[in-house]
């Protein structure tokens, strides 16, 4: 008599923590973009930066409570679209890019689709890329940028219609760097968990001060530094590996 073969069942649901967290960003970005059309454009910035903060703490979580799932991981993808890629994009055309009519749809949709093309080479990547570096600027930095400059204008008052064309630089710019191949620290090999040195408790300390100071504009600058970062880095290390192999090859002629 033949054994039939016993057949593993898929397990059903999924982890709940991880995934409330995930859906909480996706909430802040749908909010961020719902505020914008009401014209709440602090409200909008503010959401996209909680949406950061949540998309750091679902990925920890699930590591955590070692509850990590392709699901998670997909779902994940889907939820930084829309805070960091549509959101932005949206927040910044109804902000100031809208008057420029179509060059302003088109630095907006610049930015989505280059969102879009980020998330996408990072999950075929994930397997193979090194963890100490991401390949373009990553979609969470990139939307700071936008809903940073947004926050400064609606918090100084500004009129968008004076700023309009910087703000489609700014918006097209920080889409083209996430899907460039310069090269940004991950800061995944810093280890929150474990002990820390005194001295980097203290610089944490004085950065959580100096955001309070003035959130809005310190934290537009500490993101476009770290955007700048990555081609000052890639340019420092294509001239040591020049200078190697000049060396090399000085080295191979003697």
């Amino acid at each position: 008599m033949e054994e039939t073969p016993v057949t593993r069942k898929r397990p059903r649901g999924i982890y709940l923590l991880p995934n409330l967290f995930t859906t909480a960003a996706l909430f802040a970005g749908f909010y961020a973009v719902l505020a914008a059309t009401q014209g709440r454009f602090e409200a909008s910035a503010i959401a996209i930066f909680a949406a950061m903060l949540l998309d750091g703490f679902d990925g920890r979580v699930a590591r955590m409570t070692h509850t990590q799932t392709a699901f998670g991981a997909e779902y994940d993808s889907l939820s930084d679209m829309v805070a960091f890629g549509v959101a932005p994009a949206l927040v910044a055309y109804h902000w100031a890019l809208g008057g420029l009519g179509k060059v302003g749809w088109l630095a907006a949709f610049v930015y989505c689709a280059a969102a879009a093309l980020r998330l996408a080479r990072f999950n075929t990547q994930v397997g193979t890329a090194d963890k100490r570096f991401f390949q373009g600027l990553p979609s969470p930095s990139a939307a700071a940028i936008v809903a940073g400059g947004v926050w400064i204008g609606a918090d100084q008052g500004i009129d968008p219609s004076y700023v309009s064309w910087l703000a489609a630089l700014l918006t097209a710019g920080a889409g083209l760097l996430m899907v460039s191949n310069f090269r940004y620290w991950s800061f995944k090999q810093l280890d929150v968990q474990g002990r820390v040195s005194f001295l980097l408790a203290v610089v944490a300390m004085l950065a959580i001060a100096l955001i309070l100071i003035h959130p809005p504009v310190v934290l537009f600058l500490g993101f476009m530094g770290y955007a700048v970062s990555g081609p000052i880095w890639t340019v420092i290390q294509l001239r040591e590996r020049r200078a190697s192999r000049r060396h090399g090859r000085s080295a191979g002629g003697a």
